[in-house]
């Protein structure tokens, strides 16, 4: 499983003109299942995104997690994420787990997020999303519970 975590002023998920989700401040997380992944990495990486310290405490350091910021999180399936884009110019998506697999997985992720006291929002699983964000910082760190970075 595989996440790029933005920081973001706000963020929000359209579907047919429609905003299905949205946040005012705390991340944006684009969600990618591998073709491999079993629960705990949705627990991995729902521990990972909840507890990291990229919001800035009083003394301008990246000190506390988005609960401690007062944020929230908007977790978009994006099996994208898992994109190989090592040879050739068009990316291969093998490694993407399909819907059936996928879905019950981003669910656990958002469900562990919320369970750990995280506000969580969720994007429209399977559809093409138009997706607004107004990054911070820009901060933007990519996770993988496969631990390959």
């Amino acid at each position: 499983m595989r996440a790029v975590v933005q920081r973001v002023f706000e963020a929000g998920v359209e579907v047919g003109g429609a905003t299905t989700a949205e946040v005012a401040s705390g991340l944006l997380v684009y969600l990618g299942v591998h073709r491999e992944d079993q629960p705990a990495d949705a627990d991995y990486l729902a521990e990972k995104v909840r507890f990291l310290r990229v919001f800035s405490d009083a003394e301008g350091r990246m000190n506390l997690d988005v609960v401690q910021a007062g944020g929230a999180v908007l977790a978009v399936s994006a099996f994208t994420v898992q994109a190989d884009a090592r040879r050739g110019r068009r990316p291969g998506f093998e490694d993407a787990a399909a819907p059936e697999a996928a879905l019950p997985l981003y669910q656990r992720f958002c469900d562990r997020l919320a369970t750990a006291g995280a506000e969580v929002r969720r994007g429209s699983f399977g559809d093409h999303m138009s997706v607004r964000s107004i990054n911070d910082g820009p901060i933007c760190v990519l996770l993988d519970s496969r631990r390959l970075f």
